[in-house]
């Protein structure tokens, strides 16, 4: 099964089993239609888990397992990456793009010229920032129309316009 890393336990909410998930989604509202998730724990591998109910906050949400009832049973949870299957995701507008989708995608000036790979990605106040690496340097490229030209998922291509200061 083909598993996307949708966030991070990171502690308990509450006292009957509710956990604060750290979300690595823009929009949370993607895992609304969720029924099942799997959480890595460790040396035991990635476990699933029915989802009892998700109640999404800005940058993070609250997540009910079924079975996991208690503050107790919560703490084997914290600090464990949690993941849902790729294929249970929500098709995005033509324009937006699952991190997941970004990562590893071949960097191109439009003039062809190659400047590296998207190794990671983080979140500003106003728009996503895309680390891109050529193993020597890393190029920091805010995910602003000015400099991404385009991305093309199919071929794994990023073009863009180095913006003055890049």
């Amino acid at each position: 099964m083909d598993l996307f890393e949708a966030g991070k336990i990171v502690k308990a909410q509450g006292l009957k089993g509710s956990m604060k998930v750290i979300s690595y989604l823009e929009r949370g509202d993607a895992l609304r239609s969720i029924t099942e998730v799997f959480v890595h724990k460790g040396n035991q591998g990635y476990l699933p888990y029915k989802v009892r109910q998700i109640r999404i906050r800005d940058k993070f949400f609250i997540l009910d397992l079924v079975g996991v009832d208690g503050i107790d049973a919560t703490r084997d949870f914290i600090g464990c990456p949690l993941l849902v299957p790729r294929d249970r995701l929500p098709e995005l507008p033509a324009d937006e793009y699952y991190w997941h989708e970004l990562l590893g995608l071949e960097v191109v000036t439009e003039e062809g010229t190659v400047v590296g790979r998207i190794v990671s990605i983080f979140p500003t106040g106003s728009n996503d920032v895309y680390v891109c690496s050529d193993g020597t340097r890393e190029i920091m490229l805010p995910a602003i129309s000015d400099c991404v030209k385009k991305i093309d998922r199919q071929n794994r291509v990023m073009v863009v316009e180095l913006l003055e200061g890049l």
